[in-house]
């Protein structure tokens, strides 16, 4: 009897070999794709520039407010006529991250980025900036590189997003989790 052969992306493998592993820019973008975020690449600050006035024009947010805390974003909100201090009620949350976590397309921040709130006090509509040296593997591997850059003590407010659209099924699972419309801008770095 021949042993089964299992179909992978239009190859044919035997039952004996190994599975085939996704690099980790490549996971990252399909489950970050999966759990319903926006991913944008660029390869250039310009193309990043672009792309942002792009989302600005898609969900009508000129000369709104946003949420920040991160002062290299002020330039580009001040170009846009967003105001951003002394904000009540944003209609956007930008910010940088810590790391892009591979296996399960979440976002790691810390309280460089969101300060002391919690994943569901952020707004809904959120804008990220991150560059491809940033992804991980790993949640570990993120906390890792979170030591390295920051050393100790470590930062306070770890913590990770991965909920970008609606579940199908609101179940006890789901409870204090409050999807966010997420658009990423990677800027391509290595």
């Amino acid at each position: 009897m021949s042993p089964t052969v299992q179909k992978h992306e239009g190859e044919e493998r035997g039952q004996y070999l190994p599975e085939q592993v996704l690099p980790v820019d490549e996971l990252f973008t399909v489950n970050f794709k999966d759990n319903g975020g926006k991913f944008l690449y660029c390869d250039t600050f310009e193309d990043i520039k672009e792309t942002f006035v792009n989302i600005l024009i898609e969900n009508d947010w000129f000369e709104t407010d946003a949420l920040t805390y991160e002062n290299q974003f002020h330039t580009l909100l001040k170009d846009n006529n967003i105001t951003f201090d002394t904000v009540t009620s944003p209609a956007f949350f930008i910010a940088s991250c810590e790391s892009l976590i591979a296996d399960d397309g979440s976002i790691l921040f810390c309280d460089r980025q969101i300060k002391d709130l919690k994943a569901n006090n952020l707004p809904t509509n959120i804008i990220i900036f991150a560059k491809t040296s940033q992804i991980t593997r790993s949640k570990s591997d993120g906390l890792r590189e979170i030591k390295r850059k920051y050393g100790s003590p470590l930062p306070s407010n770890i913590t990770a997003i991965n909920c970008f659209k609606q579940a199908a099924n609101q179940d006890f699972l789901n409870y204090g989790r409050s999807p966010k419309n997420l658009y990423l801008l990677l800027l391509e770095d290595l």
